[in-house]
């Protein structure tokens, strides 16, 4: 009897003991299934956050490339108005026009300021080349310019192809009256092509900031869609529903004023203000993240800045259906293998309270020691690997901190491997040295592909050059978690490339004096050549592989001229045409002398192309336009301003103006107008003038 009852006793404690277990086992459950949904919601409010930082970088950056360019646009409309030349000029013109009753062609200064607004639009971009006629003789409107006003609003000069005055530039030039800038917003053009342009008034001499001295206006006015709208595009854009574009309130409607990604021109919607809406919401709460719609009522995620410098606001979406549907995905397969596994553990937990978990424990303990010694062995293969290199090799995480690196990289800073790794860059390296690679670090992230640069490295008495490349390292194309980093010591091949390039100098200079003594009158010609030349060029600011081949092709551009007898090159009277012609091939001679010599730079072909005409007839193979290379064209030009500027045996020197003015003669024939445009803003507003008042010494003067 009383096993009896100490069985059912027994018994019942089991029960006990199993109900409880089973309702903690509930509990679990429960507990595991709550905590996915609110896991899988959080994450849901990531994604939208991730998404809100990502649409605001894209549309910081967007906005800083608009806001540059606006900001590019009105300085150079600033600049020309606070041109000391042009506001005694002005005054003069004025005077004469308004006060003495004479006729703007009349007056000398009217040329030399419509001169000065061609070629300063020719560099600032506020010009057009002329569209033909159509064959009605109908002239086609302007598009694009710089004018000058009185301060009536009057048009004095202007640049080729200033469009028509209309109500926006009117409304623009009525507030400038008040002394300050003013902007054309964007209006379409007679051809129907977005335009927008910028007012600056212009004082008397001395007279800046009080508007009862302004004596009149600089209006510049130019078309946008080769230059504002490109940079509304984000460089690696990926995703297909995603667009950037400028909107403007205009009273109760919202007007998209830049190209839209279903093909609408700009300026060619407008909708009513709606809160619901993706741009009325931006230029209501600019700067603020939103799912609203677009102009097609498609759902978007939404962010957008104000413009500084014009009203404007730009707006940068994507919709809702692309930017979540990956991450909407994923968390529900991500709900659902949850689920399971909860379902799984509970089915384990089952399994394991009734079979034991001894077995199991001592198969995952012998897994896991074989799966370290695996990875200890890769360890040290990669180790023994890494160390074996003549280059450092090491990784950063994204935190700008060492996780790995070979003894070549530690030896280098003078440090044992193991204290090197999770130490930062800036602990490690000298503060130059981590500041050149932190920035290669950043390129390579942001651009999320490999980067190679030179950096210098103070080591003793000497730099050493570096040259380092960058390897972004992920778990996918779009993630970058650290970086492999290869450093190879190339100081020595610096030095011998710039030794080679003094040596190329210095021969240079000695082929040069030699032909100076040949002939005294065309002595330093080449130099003075090179010299011109390398001024356009950074005028127009050319690559630096296009400056030196300028430099060094105008001082061996007479080299040929070894070949020509020294009584025509010292000939007092006019050469005939054989002489002409003789003298002429000496350049090609240049070129044929200097083919087997490796420059590196395209010296010789710039040589053989300096008789190329912009127009085609030029010889010897009638090259056209930009055919011909651009070190080509600029050396065309200074070699025909210098030789004007400069006394010859059988005429005196040019005056600086004649030269300039029968180069723009054969401006868009013989010569690239660019380049002509280059020297003469060189000449006026850089001092060329009287630096290079001296080429028009005779020989025995300089």
């Amino acid at each position: 009897m009383s096993d009896i009852k100490e069985e059912i006793s027994t018994t019942k404690r089991t029960h006990k003991v199993i109900g409880f277990a089973i309702f903690l086992l509930l509990v679990v459950v429960i507990g595991g299934i709550w905590g996915t949904i609110t896991f899988v919601n959080q994450q849901r409010e990531r994604d939208l956050q991730n998404w809100e930082i990502r649409l605001g970088i894209v549309a910081d950056s967007r906005l800083a490339s608009v806001e540059e360019w606006l900001a590019k646009q009105k300085e150079a409309i600033i600049s020309l108005a606070e041109n000391e030349s042009l506001q005694v000029y002005l005054t003069q013109l004025v005077i004469d026009t308004e006060d003495n009753g004479t006729r703007i062609e009349e007056v000398p200064e009217a040329g030399y300021l419509t001169n000065l607004l061609n070629n300063h639009a020719v560099i600032s971009g506020f010009w057009e080349a002329p569209e033909p006629e159509i064959r009605a003789n109908v002239a086609r409107p302007g598009r694009a310019g710089i004018a000058l006003m009185d301060a009536t609003g009057k048009l004095l000069v202007s640049s080729g192809n200033m469009p028509p005055m209309t109500p926006e530039i009117r409304a623009a030039m009525a507030q400038a009256d008040s002394g300050v800038s003013a902007v054309i917003d964007l209006y379409e053009g007679l051809d129907g092509e977005p335009i927008m342009g910028f007012v600056h008034p212009v004082y008397a001499i001395q007279q800046d900031g009080d508007a009862e001295n302004i004596i009149g206006f600089i209006v510049g006015v130019r078309t946008v869609a080769k230059s504002l709208f490109p940079r509304l595009y984000q460089p690696g854009e990926t995703h297909q529903t995603s667009e950037t574009y400028l909107v403007r309130k205009n009273g109760n409607l919202t007007e998209y004023i830049s190209p839209l990604a279903d093909g609408t021109g700009p300026l060619k919607r407008r909708l009513t203000t709606d809160e619901s809406r993706a741009a009325s919401f931006v230029i209501e709460n600019p700067g603020a993240f939103g799912r609203k719609q677009n102009y097609l009522a498609d759902e978007v995620l939404v962010t957008g800045r104000a413009v500084t410098g014009a009203p404007w606001f730009l707006v940068r979406s994507i919709t809702t259906f692309e930017a979540l549907s990956e991450s909407q995905d994923r968390l529900n397969t991500m709900l659902g293998v949850f689920l399971l596994l909860i379902l799984g553990v509970t089915g384990t937990v089952v399994a394991v309270w009734r079979h034991g978990t001894s077995i199991r424990a001592a198969e995952l303990a012998e897994k896991y020691k074989k799966t370290a010694d695996s990875l200890q062995e890769q360890s040290n293969f990669l180790n023994v690997v890494t160390d074996s290199q003549p280059t450092g090799i090491a990784v950063f995480s994204d935190k700008n901190r060492f996780t790995f690196a070979n003894k070549v990289a530690a030896d280098a800073v003078e440090m044992p491997k193991d204290a090197v790794v999770g130490r930062r860059i800036t602990t490690v390296y000298p503060p130059v040295v981590a500041e050149q690679i932190q920035k290669l670090l950043h390129q390579a992230g942001e651009n999320n592909q490999n980067t190679s640069e030179l950096i210098e490295v103070p080591q003793g008495e000497e730099d050493h050059i570096w040259k380092s490349d960058i390897i972004p390292l992920g778990a996918n194309k779009d993630q970058v978690n650290s970086f492999l980093a290869v450093f190879q010591d190339i100081t020595d091949v610096v030095t011998e490339r710039e030794q080679r390039e003094a040596v190329l100098r210095n021969l240079v200079t000695t082929l040069v004096a030699f032909l100076d003594r040949r002939d005294p009158y065309s002595a330093n010609q080449s130099s003075r050549v090179a010299e011109v030349g390398v001024a356009i060029a950074e005028e127009l600011g050319s690559t630096e592989r296009v400056i030196r081949t300028v430099d060094i092709a105008g001082n061996l551009m007479n080299l040929g001229k070894i070949l020509v007898p020294t009584e025509i090159l010292t000939k007092a009277g006019n050469l005939t045409t054989e002489e002409m012609e003789i003298v002429r091939d000496s350049l090609f001679a240049s070129a044929d002398l200097l083919e087997e010599v490796k420059f590196n730079l395209p010296v010789a072909e710039t040589l053989r192309q300096l008789q190329e005409h912009w127009d085609g007839t030029g010889k010897p193979r009638g090259l056209k336009e930009t055919a011909i290379n651009e070190a080509a064209r600029i050396i065309m030009v200074a070699n025909a301003f210098v030789g004007m500027v400069s006394p010859r045996a059988y005429r005196d020197a040019f005056d600086f103006s004649k030269a300039v003015g029968i180069l723009m003669e054969d401006a868009d024939k013989r010569y690239d107008r660019r380049p002509i445009s280059a020297l003469i803003n060189y000449l006026d507003n850089r001092g060329g003038r009287d630096r290079w008042a001296h080429y028009s010494n005779p020989p025995e003067a300089n």
